[in-house]
This record gives structure tokens, sequence and C-alpha cells, in this order.
């Protein structure tokens, strides 16, 4: 009886030590790739970073680890160690000090390797508040590990890639982990304004996204470039693990951007939008990283396309089209020979200041779960200046939708727009934002 006793009080340690043994082999089929994205995405959206947001440590943090990641992959990093610092001035006078990791691999081409290509992904997200839960107050980390560890991880292996096989690039190829993205692209828009001193001799741009849920889609923005949209089908023509859908509709607001106002072409490549999107659900058990390795060796190829093919042509007018479907009577806010003016301004982000972001209301339910997001909204301003046929373009999250439609449709009139000296109805697509402020501990 007692040997009987000692035998069932062993059993459950050799069926534990049975169930670790197996997951520990499972981790051995693992490849390369997927070993390093995994250990990238587990340190960059630990809770040891809390979030990353611009300007705090967790952000210093990842910034320094992207930094010696490419290094130990054989690249040279422009920026040093703990990653190009760089001051913005926010509401109230303050200054947040965010960074750029900026890592170099040199072109062989007499003629083409001083000429670039940039290929980025956003090193910040949210970071974390005290949100109210049952009557509590706890912490919530905005994680971010598909917004975006996903895409830093992939940066990180694809530059690792090119290193190992730079005699095969013919122009230059510069690995950017942007700072303050959330912060309207200030890492970006520092790069090329004050950095980089060769920002005009930069042919394209490549930025990686939320590339974590691949079984979502996997796509490809180029705002209808249509250089960058045959270079996507002439390599999705070829034998590829994974290829992307060449879309539209920008799937989500970015750094590239801030390259095209620089009149630089750029392609977004992304697997979407997800349902954990800024949230404290965004953990890394929720990325697929066979997806991501898949992406990772389209990405590769692309890039090799793109480094050692022709210049992309610019085209001003493709992305100043609105995103929506035009009526015949109607033309993009761009296409105006005078574009319409709010409280004597042209400027959209003057409409935001002065009037949205003055009576948003961000809905209380919402404050008190802890959700943000950006809400692109589409509208049209008519003959006579009045805000009409407002829709939500892409939602975040349907309370805070709907205050971002709310509080455009009643906006005071505008001067309308004019074309060929005719006032005309215009068309634009706005992003309204929504973010929490972090509460001070006491």
């Amino acid at each position: 009886m007692r040997k009987l006793l000692t035998l069932l009080l062993l059993l459950p340690v050799c069926v534990a030590a049975s169930a670790q043994f197996r997951a520990g082999y499972r981790s051995l089929d693992d490849s390369e790739a997927v070993a390093a994205m995994k250990e990238h995405v587990s340190y960059l959206a630990s809770a040891a970073l809390e979030g990353r947001k611009a300007g705090s440590e967790g952000e210093a943090d990842a910034a320094a680890y992207v930094a010696e990641k490419l290094a130990s992959y054989g690249l040279e990093v422009l920026s040093g160690p703990d990653g190009e610092l760089f001051g913005m001035k926010q509401e109230g006078g303050d200054t947040l000090t965010s960074r750029n990791v900026i890592a170099y691999i040199p072109g062989y081409d007499r003629t083409l390797k001083d000429r670039y290509i940039v290929i980025s992904a956003r090193l910040d997200n949210l970071g974390s508040m005290t949100v109210n839960v049952d009557g509590g107050q706890r912490e919530k980390i905005y994680y971010g590990a598909n917004g975006n560890a996903s895409g830093l991880a992939v940066l990180m292996e694809l530059g690792r890639m090119l290193s190992a096989h730079s005699v095969l690039l013919k122009r230059s190829v510069i690995l950017a982990a942007f700072g303050s993205s959330q912060e309207s692209g200030a890492g970006a828009w520092y790069f090329l304004n004050r950095s980089f001193q060769a920002a005009d001799r930069i042919d394209a741009m490549i930025e990686l996204d939320m590339l974590g849920t691949e079984s979502g889609g996997f796509y490809a923005f180029t705002a209808s470039n249509p250089d960058l949209n045959k270079l996507v089908e002439a390599v999705n023509a070829t034998l590829q693990p994974i290829r992307p859908e060449l879309v539209t509709l920008e799937p989500v607001a970015s750094d590239r951007r801030i390259f095209y106002d620089k009149e630089i072409p750029a392609v977004l490549f992304t697997t979407g939008m997800y349902p954990e999107y800024n949230s404290d659900r965004d953990t890394p058990s929720i990325l697929e990283y066979d997806g991501m390795e898949r992406e990772l060796e389209y990405l590769y190829n692309f890039s090799l396309a793109l480094v050692n093919g022709g210049k992309p042509e610019f085209r001003k007018d493709e992305e100043g089209r609105s995103r929506r479907l035009l009526e015949p009577d109607v033309i993009s806010f761009y296409d105006c020979d005078v574009r319409p003016t709010f409280f004597r301004s042209s400027d959209p982000a003057e409409f935001l200041k002065r009037w949205v972001y003055v009576y948003l209301r961000y809905p209380q339910s919402a404050v008190d779960e802890g959700v943000q997001g950006r809400v692109l909204v589409d509208f049209v301003i008519d003959e006579k200046g009045k805000v009409t046929d407002v829709k939500v373009a892409r939602g975040a999250d349907p309370r805070l939708d709907a205050e971002a439609v709310r509080v455009i449709s009643a906006s005071p009139d505008w001067r309308p727009g004019i074309l060929r000296g005719k006032k005309v109805k215009s068309a634009i697509s706005l992003y309204v934002e929504f973010r929490l402020e972090k509460k001070k501990k006491r």
C-alpha cells in the first residue's frame, strides 16, 4: 500500500515534467527567423517596457534593444547605442524627448550607392494608464505586440537578411525605427527635415506596421502610385510564400505620410486592423509567427527588387483624391483652386484644433474602459460651405465613431472651395484622435 501511495504521488510530477518537455520540444521546430522574432516581440511587448510611450524609459529601452540587435546583425548604426534624441514641443510648453534608431547598409553600385531606400517601423506605442475597474483602480498597459512590435521584429530580421546579402544591393539601405510615431509622426519628420542630410536622395520608402495577423490578410498600400503598384504586381507574379493584396484605402495612418509630404514614393505593408488594436489585449499571444516569416521572405524579395530597380516616380495627385468614391459633382478638397477655409484657414489641422477637439466629448464608458483610437471620417463641404454627408471611413470603436461623426456634423459653415472661379462641393477625410492621458501616481 505504501509503495502504491508513493507511485501515485510521483505520477503528477512525471506528467508535469512530460508536459514541460513537450512544450520545449515544440519550440525546437521554430526556424531561426521565427525564434528571433519571438524573442524580439517578447521583449518589446513586455510589461517592463510599459507600452513604449513616446518619451518614456520604455521607448528608450526599446530603442537600445533595436540598436543592439541591428549592430549584431552587421549593420552600421548611425544613431548610436541609445538612439538619436530629438525634442518635440507639447501643448503647455513642455518638451517631449523621443528618439530614432537609424542603421545603414551600403550599396555597391557606383552610380546608385549614394541613392537610398528607407525601410521603417514604428518604435513607440500608447504606454500605460490608470483606469477604473469594478470601483477600483488598476494600471493598464498597452503592450503593442502587433502594434508595432511585430513590425519592428520583421524590420530587424529583414535588416539581418539584407546585411548578409549586401553584395546584391545596388542602392544603399537605411533601416529606421521611428520614435513618437503616435505623436503625428514626429520621429519621421525629424529624420527627413533635421537629421538625415541626404533626404533629397531617398528614392523610395517601405513602411512595416502591424504585421502579426496574417490570417486576416496581407496588404500593400501605395496611395495608388503606378510605379510601386507595378513593382508589387511584378513581385507577386514570381514564386512567393505569400502575396499582398493592393488596396486603395489607407489601412492605418502611418509615418509613410511624412515621406509623402516630401514627395517620396512610399509603400505600407500591413496585415491591417485587428480586434485587439490599441487595447491591453494586444499581447504576443495574438501573433501568428509562421505568417510573419512568410511576410519576411516576401519583403526581402520586394526590397531587393526596389533597391536594384528603377526609381519610382512620384505622382502628387495620387493621394490628394478623397478616399471615398466621389460623386460626379464632388471633387477632392486638395484639387480646388482655392481650398475651403475654416476660420480663415485652409489647413484641416486648424479645423481639428479650433472646433473638433474643443467640442469633442469623450464617451464616459470608453474612458472607464480605457478605449482609445483614431476614427477616419469622410465628409463633404458643399457650395454653401455646409458640412454634409459625414461618414466613418474607418472606425475605432462604435462610441468613438459616433462622437466623431457628431462633432464634425455640428461644424459651423466653412467658406466653400473654388474651382475655375466657381464654388464647388469638395470632399475630405480626416482622422479624429481619441487619446486618454495617464493619471499621475501620487
